[in-house]
């Protein structure tokens, strides 16, 4: 078939493939170089046969990850601090644009930094299985062909996935304004700077991760617990920090960006639960802020 009639064909997918890489990987990099694979093998094939080609491409996808997510896990073991996901900022920006309008729409609770945190903690094929089962709502069998195990070790797969995941998941508010008016009120005590104010805002049990990739100074390389560790903490950024911060939609939620010099030097999401903040998921490391645009 016609090149062109292949490309357009894909393109019609290619929203829905990035965000089905993204779960999976974590990084829109990676995920682009997915999805890039799987048009290569696209191109290879007879649109003739295909039947369902967002099917077959989501199966195609699926096993690339799947692939990757072995080696990218070493990697990751060697990485320097807490690896955190690389953040989609900002609804008409370029890193959450690459979902599309589509995704965009349902960006959820499964794309939410929190959630891909934890995501990280499952094995390739729990993660696999997980994403699409619990995710994409494919069923068992189409599950068991994408992995390539039985079914029923694939319903075990994602039983042990989904109860990781009920025991680890950071405490979380559907509702989008109390979350937005938290994240408000955790920027204006931080910019306040009276510790007091701070740890009001935050959950006694918050956990702060921090994700330079051994390149930032002075970024904490282990997770710090407890709402006075963690205000001193920010404090202590906050006053080294001479530029601006702002809120922005971060992977779907209201979130925070940081500035300096018309550069991005930090994205910050936020779990919320009870009106108080639950979970920090703070990157900085240049790398993954490379998408992010500068406000102007």
């Amino acid at each position: 078939m016609d090149d062109a009639i292949t490309a357009a064909e894909f393109e019609r997918h290619r929203a829905h493939l990035t965000g089905v890489a993204y779960r999976m990987l974590g990084t829109l990099a990676d995920a682009e170089d997915a999805v890039q694979e799987t048009y290569l093998r696209f191109a290879r094939t007879d649109l003739d046969d295909l039947r369902d080609a967002r099917g077959w491409l989501t199966t195609v996808i699926a096993r690339v990850c799947l692939d990757e997510l072995g080696s990218a896990r070493a990697r990751r073991e060697s990485y320097i601090g807490p690896w955190l996901p690389e953040p989609l900022v900002g609804a008409g920006q370029p890193a959450a644009a690459a979902l599309g309008p589509e995704d965009r729409v349902t960006l959820d609770e499964s794309v939410s930094m929190a959630m891909l945190v934890l995501l990280e903690s499952l094995s390739p094929a729990e993660r696999t299985a997980f994403v699409l089962r619990e995710v994409l709502d494919l069923s068992y069998g189409e599950v068991a062909a994408i992995v390539g195990r039985a079914e029923a070790a694939c319903r075990q797969l994602v039983a042990r996935a989904r109860a990781h995941v009920r025991e680890r998941a950071p405490r979380f508010t559907p509702d989008r304004r109390q979350h937005a008016d938290a994240v408000q009120a955790f920027l204006a005590a931080s910019m306040d700077g009276r510790v007091d104010e701070l740890v009001r805002a935050l959950d006694p049990r918050v956990v702060l991760r921090s994700d330079g990739g051994g390149r930032v100074p002075g970024v904490a390389r282990r997770p710090v617990a407890g709402s006075s560790r963690v205000a001193r903490l920010l404090l202590t950024l906050a006053a080294r920090h001479d530029g601006t911060a702002r809120l922005c939609p971060v992977n779907g939620w209201t979130g925070i960006v940081f500035e300096r010099d018309g550069a991005i030097v930090g994205v910050m999401g936020l779990a919320v639960a009870g009106g108080l903040i639950t979970q920090i998921d703070f990157v900085v490391n240049p790398d993954k802020l490379r998408r992010v645009v500068p406000s102007h």
